[in-house]
């Protein structure tokens, strides 16, 4: 009788140390997804190959390969289609052909669960042409926004707005992450950094 309560103590022992130790463990796994930390300037930006909203798909590091590149990541459709990408992609529109002088082609991204997204990043375009040396393209159930941490993993959230600028060998001469649905780069902005990107290229 006292050998099994000595067992069945031991057991019980082992056990009450084993869930903390395994709940550590795990929370620790668990942070190291969340906190995985997006692209930063002076890094070869992370190769990727995304559906185009009208059919095909676009690969970054072919693009990369004609010149530099403005990755937009847009916040999609958490549920509605965000005013805030709107103003936003109307901005950088209206300066396309100064991204078209300055050899750089601009490719937005749009994420969203998959079911319809599609539809949903037509409707977010409307009737707004886009020109040839810009992108929509689409990252359903969130497979681009994972692997550049940027996922927003919160209530009614996709995405949190970023820009990188790359140069044609993928490396991040810019980037901005936003933690807000506001904080995004202008047009303006990123064209002097084009802009400064070339003068020191020809130094």
């Amino acid at each position: 009788m006292l050998k099994a309560v000595i067992a069945n103590f031991r057991q019980r022992l082992r056990y009450e140390w084993l869930v903390p130790m395994l709940l550590v463990a795990m929370s620790g796994l668990w942070f190291s997804v969340a906190t995985a930390a997006p692209p930063k300037s002076g890094e070869v930006a992370p190769d990727f190959e995304l559906a185009n909203v009208d059919g095909g798909t676009t690969k970054l590091s072919t693009i990369a390969e004609r010149g530099p590149v403005v990755l937009i990541v847009l916040r999609g459709f958490p549920g509605y289609q965000c005013p805030l990408c709107n103003v936003q992609v109307n901005d950088f529109l209206k300066s396309q052909e100064k991204f078209q002088a300055a050899g750089a082609r601009v490719v937005f991204v749009y994420p969203g669960a998959g079911s319809g997204l599609v539809q949903k990043a037509k409707q977010f375009r409307g009737e707004r042409v886009i020109p040839e040396h810009f992108t929509l393209l689409v990252d359903p159930d969130y497979q681009f926004t994972k692997q550049y941490g940027l996922r927003w993993n919160a209530p009614n959230e996709t995405a949190y707005p970023a820009t990188f600028v790359l140069n044609s060998d993928r490396k991040i001469a810019f980037s901005k992450v936003s933690d807000s649905h506001g904080g995004r780069t202008t047009a303006k902005e990123v064209l002097e950094q084009l802009a400064k990107n070339q003068q020191q290229g020809s130094k």
